[in-house]
């Protein structure tokens, strides 16, 4: 009994000794892991933290990459709208430099056009001054005395017959002006004479366009009054001789007649027709 008391302490205390031995061994070899351990976590922590700075960093990135995309897409916009109303202004452009080649063309047509018309002036010119230089030759065709009584400018019956033979001799005439010169006697005061000759002048000159249809470009007045008189007395028979309007009909028919024979164009024929050649200048 003693005996197996004894072997059973040597047996517990093997054991406890044992126990203890282990308990060491096993504190002095997992102390080194557990320290790996515990580097591994704050290996772990700290990537955990990269990594949530990296996701931080990527989301600003993104941010400003969407914000550069949205402000590219909206200069890109922009540029699209300037392109288009740069192609607008460039149509406009074409719209109007096709305008300027039509005036420009239409331009050079009335360029032409006046250059030929000045062609044609130039032509008539010559042919006018043919005419101009021989106006001298337009000779006194017929002529006539109309008297009147004193301080009157009305035309009597006969002075009316005289009036209706010239308007009747001059009609068939083509190239002709008549020159119509109102008088009176040295009686009264110089103004009134001079006002009362251009009423004797302007009644003759009335009696012809109104009953001879006579054009009045054709017919040149004036009033004189008590200048150029027939009679220098003073008695009752001078001043009835002064107190007169003379007609005188000029034409030029012949004169004009050989310049068409000479000249043997267009443009002098028309230069000495019965509407152009035939008025000569205002005196």
């Amino acid at each position: 009994m003693k005996a197996f008391l004894a072997t059973t302490c040597i047996v517990t205390g093997a054991l406890l000794a044992g126990g203890c031995a282990t308990k060491k061994y096993v504190r002095t070899t997992t102390a080194p892991i557990q320290a790996k351990v515990d580097q591994v976590g704050e290996q772990t922590n700290r990537n955990g933290q990269a990594i949530e700075d990296t996701r931080t960093q990527v989301k600003q990135v993104d941010e400003k990459a969407q914000s550069g995309i949205s402000a590219a897409q909206e200069r890109a916009a922009t540029a699209d709208q300037h392109a288009t109303a740069a192609d607008q202004h460039a149509t406009a452009a074409d719209q109007h430099a096709n305008t300027a080649d039509q005036h420009a063309g239409e331009a050079m047509n009335r360029a032409t056009q006046a250059a030929q018309t000045a062609d044609q002036a130039n032509r008539g010119l010559d042919g006018l001054r043919q005419v101009v230089s021989n106006i001298d030759d337009y000779k006194l065709q017929s002529s006539v005395a109309v008297p009147f009584k004193f301080d009157e400018y009305t035309l009597t019956p006969d002075t009316k017959l005289q009036l209706d033979k010239l308007a009747d001799d001059v009609r068939p005439d083509k190239r002709f002006f008549i020159a119509v010169e109102g008088f009176t006697d040295n009686s009264g005061a110089r103004q009134y004479n001079e006002a009362l000759s251009r009423r004797r002048a302007d009644t003759v000159v009335q009696y012809l366009v109104a009953k001879h249809d006579i054009p009045i470009y054709r017919i040149h007045m004036i009033g004189l009054g008590e200048e150029k008189p027939v009679e220098e007395g003073r008695n009752r028979a001078a001043r009835a001789k002064n107190r007169r309007v003379e007609v005188k009909v000029f034409s030029a028919d012949q004169v004009t007649a050989s310049l068409n024979g000479n000249a043997g164009d267009s443009s002098a024929s028309r230069f000495s027709s019965p509407d152009a050649a035939a008025t000569p200048p205002r005196q």
